[in-house]
């Protein structure tokens, strides 16, 4: 199969995109960003998914399959790059799609989507609705993107259209939002706090978008991995220490003395989880995840 990988010079599209080849399709790779020393079987074009010559890519190459993973968070990007890039980068995306004869659309998003307060549901079903529009602004493009991928299913009925929330991904690739709340010495905690954290590795994210291509899922997914753990326990098994404090006081040291720099909607997630329920993913898919919650944090730390 053909299959146009956007996003492909970040980690995980690395991973993917060599793991697609391993297993004999022909990949072509799209991102604003360079990939200097890509596989020799991979077609890369260092484009713009918004501009006019990605555009020709999906015109003059016509794949059979899109995985759309450009897009970013607010750790990358500020507010106006991230809603053209996510927002309007998925749009072109669903529109070159259907315009020149895809089969199949893969958005990987996130499952940070269901936001995080204290009266939401331990676990998250797809049908629970965004709340972080209200909880997390800086989300919300993210959001947006997601509930457009989620109205191709019936606005291009041609189309194949696999709506994917991940959660947290973490590993060796050291890419993403939790490998980012991560990646200091110290890791900020509110005091009388512990929520749970739902991870999965790098490698189980990439065996789950496999699993949706080959059996042509069609339709809203939550995907995850292992059990979730609590804030504390992933501090010291990833070979952090905390920074606790009362809620109050958090944004005083926020992205001071080696800590991230958070928005202000992140904070709620230092209190309460975001977890979701995935098993109609796996019972659509047979997925199962191959790292548990210990050996997805170890290669993390030792990275």
């Amino acid at each position: 199969m053909k299959i146009l990988v956007t996003g492909a010079s970040g980690r995980l599209g690395r991973v993917l995109s060599r793991r697609l080849i391993v297993e004999g399709h022909e990949v072509l790779g799209m991102d604003r960003r360079p990939w200097p020393d890509p596989p020799r079987e991979l077609k890369m074009f260092q484009l713009d998914v918004r501009k006019r010559p990605a555009e020709e890519v999906f015109r003059t190459h016509r794949p059979q399959a899109v995985i759309h993973m450009a897009t970013v968070t607010h750790f990358t990007s500020r507010a106006e790059e991230r809603h053209r890039i996510n927002l309007n980068g998925t749009r072109a995306v669903f529109d070159h799609s259907a315009r020149y004869g895809v089969e199949h659309v893969i958005f990987v998003g996130r499952h940070t989507y269901y936001g995080a307060s204290h009266d939401s549901p331990l676990y998250h079903t797809e049908a629970d609705p965004p709340h972080a529009v209200a909880t997390f602004p800086e989300l919300v493009d993210l959001v947006a993107a997601d509930l457009y991928a989620g109205a191709a299913l019936w606005r291009h009925t041609e189309l194949t259209t696999t709506v994917l929330r991940f959660s947290y991904m973490l590993g060796p690739t050291r890419r993403g939002t939790l490998a980012s709340f991560l990646k200091g010495p110290l890791v900020p905690q509110a005091m009388g706090f512990d929520p749970l954290f739902q991870f999965m590795h790098d490698e189980d994210v990439v065996e789950a978008i496999l699993k949706s291509l080959e059996n042509r899922l069609r339709g809203v997914y939550n995907v995850a991995g292992p059990q979730p753990v609590p804030l504390s326990v992933l501090i010291k098994v990833t070979g952090r220490r905390p920074f606790v404090l009362p809620s109050s006081l958090l944004p005083r040291f926020n992205g001071r003395l080696g800590l991230p720099r958070l928005p202000a909607g992140a904070m709620n997630h230092l209190k309460w989880p975001v977890t979701i329920d995935d098993s109609a993913f796996r019972e659509a898919t047979g997925f199962e995840h191959r790292f548990d919650e210990d050996e997805t944090m170890a290669s993390f730390r030792w990275a």
